[in-house]
């Protein structure tokens, strides 16, 4: 049987019980390809795995990894194959996990092209981001969607991140302002080339307040939050009436305090969502709204992957230090 590489967690703990082994490579079931990968993302859910926090839905490979780049070598082309692949094509692709290894299968409608004049390495930092950004901003979130159409406005908690740099390029292309916070001058700078109007250092300055003297009062329209705690009621300050509140990750604390007559006086929708554990029909519908409406945009220059560290795969350990330091700008990948 055929093996490959892989990066496994030897047991729940800290960077260090990463691991590389040699396993068995997968093979696809029915719609699924293999992938033999190039690069992989490394995002805040795989920290969360490796910590015993985050495990991964049932049937799903135990490795990390839920976005990767290469080359099809094997699989079920046949049906459903909207945007027609063939063996041999350059793909990047969402997973469910199983994304840190030299190979990995994934559904065929979670694969898209690699958009032109992108490398394998920028390709694979789009998935986990794009799709959720795209699901979280422009469908739960509606931006561009409320009476103030395209004029509509974006707060992105954590603009610095991969979501929050996609975030940012993304609404800023098609037309919104933007707002973003981050921890540092250096990183309000990177928001602000990324197409952020303003960027709010936290540390130094309350967001609350500076929005509202830069909307004259009137607040955002939505809210992109990957804290949530003690940030939601502060968050519900700066939204505008008819304004959406949309929780993708809990880096503040998992319980918050609502004023629920303010939310009812204003109109205010609160959501959120996790895209890990959803169907592989959800997900397509997402890669055919990327590939329609945002893959241009890449391909175009408008919008660009912001990378701050690519790693050698060994070197994973030190790719989930980097993260949990919270010091990168962008994303942080792995070379195979």
């Amino acid at each position: 049987m055929s093996t490959m590489q892989a990066i496994d967690i030897a047991q729940p703990g800290p960077p260090e019980n990463l691991r590389q082994v040699t396993l068995a490579r997968p093979s696809p079931g029915p719609g699924e390809v293999l992938i033999e990968v190039r690069a992989s993302g490394v995002n805040r859910p795989d920290i969360f795995q490796r910590q015993g926090a985050y495990p991964p839905p049932p049937g799903t490979s135990s490795l990390p990894g839920l976005e990767v780049a290469g080359r099809l070598v094997e699989g079920d082309l046949g049906g459903d194959n909207p945007f027609g692949l063939r063996i041999g094509d350059e793909v990047c692709a969402l997973l469910a996990g199983g994304g840190y290894a030299s190979y990995a299968t994934a559904p065929l409608l979670q694969c898209l092209p690699v958009p032109r004049g992108l490398s394998l390495e920028q390709a694979a930092s789009l998935p986990e981001n794009y799709f959720t950004v795209w699901s979280n901003v422009f469908d739960r979130g509606r931006l561009g969607q409320g009476e103030g159409g395209a004029q509509e406005s974006l707060l992105v908690q954590g603009g610095s991140s991969g979501i929050g740099m996609a975030a940012i390029q993304l609404a800023h292309a098609f037309g919104h302002r933007v707002f973003a916070t981050a921890g540092s001058d250096a990183k309000c700078e990177a928001c602000r080339s990324a197409g952020a109007q303003v960027a709010i250092n936290y540390k130094t300055a309350d967001f609350v307040e500076v929005i509202r003297e830069h909307t004259d009062g009137r607040g955002v329209d939505v809210v992109l939050d990957m804290v949530a705690g003690d940030y939601v009621s502060r968050e519900l300050e700066c939204l505008a009436e008819d304004g959406r509140l949309v929780v993708i990750a809990t880096l503040g604390g998992h319980k918050a305090t609502l004023d629920m007559g303010k939310l009812m006086r204003r109109r205010i929708t609160v959501t959120g969502s996790t895209l890990r554990p959803r169907p592989v029909a959800f997900k397509a519908a997402i890669a055919r709204a990327l590939h329609d409406k945002v893959w241009p945009l890449i391909e175009a220059g408008q919008v660009r992957p912001v990378i701050d560290k690519v790693f050698p795969a060994a070197d994973a350990a030190k790719a989930h230090a980097l993260m949990e330091s919270s010091s990168h700008i962008g994303k942080i990948m792995l070379r195979w």
